[in-house]
């Protein structure tokens, strides 16, 4: 079984490098599926794998990529996005506190992941139609990391898909930058959902060979992915991009089903 969350931590975390969707969005719905331990524990440790991830990612990019990071933007959506992860945990623990059953969490989880999946795939199929935006304003900044940090936390994602099509639309942003700009997001974020799991001793019970094993493969399917986006275009990222968006869709309305 360690030997099975390292593989999945390794394609999902290569692919999310890649797409800037942070692997995350891969591995939460994958290990709800099979289903080895809480909704809980999944949750922080998929968090934990793409923190590792985005890590190795952003701080490559900084010293290889010919895309770079707009300072001014990025740094308002981090902060926003440091807030969010932040709220989203406290949004998780609230509802996880409330019903009581894990399973209904994860059924939410899976829900609302679907939505935003399904959302963004038929985004990304007509975007070129699609009227999109230069947005400045540090206030909107902000907020867009907020909300964005929120469903990262929230969902144990890292922040996925619902990143990059925010990102495309109110940035106008091309698809390389997007996963940079996303994958930034994303390291703030889930950074801050961290330490307020610290700080509050809200870290659930894990396993330590499965905390190794996902970690490790984030890392290394950083590196993997960071290699092999160099060698991508923009078209071939948006083909990728929209496989997993199937796969994942197709995922969560197994795991609906499961925890229904």
């Amino acid at each position: 079984m360690t030997f099975l969350f390292f593989l999945v931590s390794f394609l999902a975390s290569t692919a999310g490098s890649i797409c800037g969707i942070g692997g995350g969005v891969i591995i939460k719905p994958v290990l709800d599926a099979v289903h080895v331990m809480s909704v809980s524990s999944i949750s922080f440790l998929s968090g934990c794998t793409v923190l590792s991830m985005t890590v190795i990612s952003v701080g490559k990019s900084f010293r290889n990529s010919s895309e770079k990071i707009d300072w001014k933007t990025g740094t308002f959506l981090a902060v926003g996005a440091a807030a969010g992860g932040v709220l989203g945990k406290i949004l998780f623990q609230s509802i996880k506190e409330a019903v009581g059953n894990e399973n209904t969490v994860g059924m939410v989880q899976s829900f609302v992941l679907l939505f935003i999946t399904a959302t963004t795939f038929f985004y990304t199929l007509k975007k070129e139609k699609i009227h999109t935006y230069h947005i400045k304003n540090e206030g909107i900044c902000m907020i867009t990391g907020l909300l964005l940090g929120i469903f990262s936390a929230f969902l144990g994602i890292g922040g996925g898909p619902v990143n990059l099509m925010v990102l495309s639309l109110l940035f106008s942003m091309e698809t390389k930058k997007a996963a940079l700009h996303s994958l930034y997001v994303i390291l703030f974020s889930q950074a801050a959902n961290l330490l307020y799991a610290a700080v509050t001793h809200t870290i659930p019970e894990i396993s330590p060979p499965y905390f190794l094993a996902l970690a490790s493969g984030g890392i290394l399917g950083a590196m993997a992915g960071n290699w092999w986006n160099k060698k991508m275009d923009a078209k071939t990222v948006d083909r990728l991009f929209l496989i997993l968006m199937v796969v994942i869709m197709a995922i969560n309305c197994y795991n609906i089903y499961k925890f229904a």
